[in-house]
């Protein structure tokens, strides 16, 4: 449908077109994938219709939320599928839960997420969705690394920015995705600032 709707291949593609095109390749692949990982609701698609209010939409809250709403169908046993941004996911888990993480020789930078689109080896890992719930589950509360960013090599890439105003970290607000509404807890993530 999208190239339907937008045709790269023609000489008068306009410059806004080809935005359209980034923009929706962007929500598709990788901030809203559903569980086909080729397919795009039409509420992103909607949310086109205007390009210059694409930039007023809370992108991240969006994807947070829809990630809050997968992992939770995810806790059913049954379930061998999950959608929404992953790699935020990934990477979120890859800084707490060292045993399921790849051994990688690349130094940090910022964004934090980038270190891992490098070569990483991940011998000795469990691929299989039930080997990692066991596997977590056989770990005590002391093997998690609940504050990753006290390490001295992290925090040197980290703008200061980020660390000036310690009160952004103690929000607690709603992130509304059409019908979804996750409360976001902070208090539930502030150990991971050493709160």
């Amino acid at each position: 449908m999208a190239r339907e709707l937008i045709c790269l291949d023609n000489k008068h593609t306009s410059v806004e077109q080809m935005k359209m095109a980034y923009i929706l390749e962007i929500i598709r692949g990788y901030l809203m994938p559903d569980l086909s990982r080729n397919l795009i609701h039409l509420r992103w698609l909607l949310k086109l219709v205007d390009f210059r209010a694409v930039g007023e939409f809370s992108w991240g809250s969006a994807a947070l939320a829809r990630l809050y709403l997968e992992m939770y169908g995810a806790t059913r046993p049954n379930k061998l599928k999950i959608g929404g941004c992953l790699s935020l996911l990934q990477s979120w888990a890859q800084f707490r839960f060292l045993f399921l993480c790849p051994r990688m020789d690349h130094l940090y930078a910022f964004p934090l997420i980038t270190r891992w689109n490098h070569s990483a080896s991940y011998v000795g890992l469990p691929t299989s969705l039930e080997d990692i719930r066991l596997l977590l589950d056989q770990r005590s509360e002391a093997q998690f690394q609940w504050t990753p960013y006290e390490d001295s090599t992290i925090r040197a890439v980290i703008p200061d920015d980020y660390f000036q105003n310690l009160n952004i970290w103690h929000v607690k607000v709603p992130l509304v995705n059409f019908a979804i509404v996750e409360m976001h807890q902070s208090d539930r993530v502030l150990r991971q600032f050493g709160f």
